[in-house]
């Protein structure tokens, strides 16, 4: 396994009543990763430490790949204790930047620029959800958005925990369509080629529906906030999410797995690889043209619509 290594390492770092956003930022820089930033930010039901890293590529120019670790928080403490399911895309974003330094120090640069961004929080809120509960996040998702979406990143990958359901039954990660401007959009062939590159085996894809596009607040179900990143850029955005069987609740604890977390992570610096290079494309830039002249603009999908009025 290409990364498992820094899988464990992002693991042991993260499981820790006592870890916030600076703990992360010392032990990143300690691998040699030059620009990480955190911001924390206090909410209505408590704190957490947002971290942006930066890895610079061969050219400043190239297209820059934004890589989010989508979650409520990375524990639920004092009600439960060690990292819960949720936690996994912020250990996976994590793993990601530690093995992208790691690939550096070893000489091997990717052609474009990756912004990795997550946020810390050992102790966040539960909540209710059908069919098993969600975790809860002290901050809501618009200033999720606000720390997690650079507008750097000409693209973005959100990685989530897509345990919480019944409609994506399969063990490992699976992918979303792209989402852009409000428009689901076809699935990228080249992602769904990388996919298969990195597993091994026939790809699989979230079906993700028009009201999991809206913002979270307007009162609608969502499947999760995979693909929340996408109410807050033009850029295409595609959720990473990492699945299972059986419902698990998000605040499930004992219910990561490593191996399907490295895979999504081995997936998403693949995909920095040819994003960068200019060899991987997330929508057919001529196709989305068209539906836009044929039907209209549906960013009105990325606002909170007549609630906002």
């Amino acid at each position: 396994m290409a990364m498992l290594k820094q899988v464990i390492e992002a693991y042991e770092l993260l499981d820790s009543a006592r870890v916030d956003g600076y703990t992360v930022a010392d032990f990143l820089k300690g691998r040699g990763v030059k620009e990480v930033e955190v911001t924390t930010i206090e909410g209505e039901k408590g704190s957490t430490d947002f971290v942006k890293i930066v890895i610079p590529g061969k050219d400043s120019k190239a297209p820059k790949l934004g890589i989010i670790g989508r979650l409520g928080g990375i524990g639920a403490r004092p009600e439960r204790i060690g990292l819960v399911s949720d936690a996994d895309g912020a250990i996976t974003a994590i793993a990601v930047a530690l093995k992208l330094a790691d690939m550096q120090s070893n000489g091997d640069i990717l052609p474009g620029d990756v912004i990795i961004s997550t946020h810390i929080c050992p102790d966040a809120p539960t909540k209710p959800h059908e069919p098993v509960p969600f975790m809860d996040s002290p901050v809501d998702i618009a200033t999720m958005n606000k720390y997690e979406v650079d507008k750097r990143m000409d693209a973005i990958l959100s990685i989530d925990t897509t345990k919480g359901n019944r409609i994506i039954n399969i063990r490992g990660f699976a992918i979303t369509p792209t989402i852009k401007e409000g428009w689901i959009l076809r699935v990228s062939e080249d992602l769904l080629d990388i996919m298969e590159y990195v597993t091994g085996r026939m790809p699989a894809v979230v079906p993700i529906t028009m009201q999991d596009i809206t913002p979270y607040g307007n009162g609608i179900y969502h499947i999760n906030s995979i693909v929340q990143p996408a109410t807050a850029t033009d850029a295409p955005v595609v959720g990473v999410a990492i699945t299972a069987e059986v419902p698990v609740p998000g605040c499930a604890t004992g219910a990561s797995h490593e191996i399907d977390i490295e895979l999504a992570g081995r997936f998403c610096i693949e995909v920095a690889k040819g994003f960068g290079a200019g060899k991987v494309k997330f929508y057919d830039e001529d196709e989305f043209r068209r539906l836009v002249e044929l039907y209209g603009s549906m960013k009105h999908l990325q606002t909170l619509g007549r609630l906002e009025k």
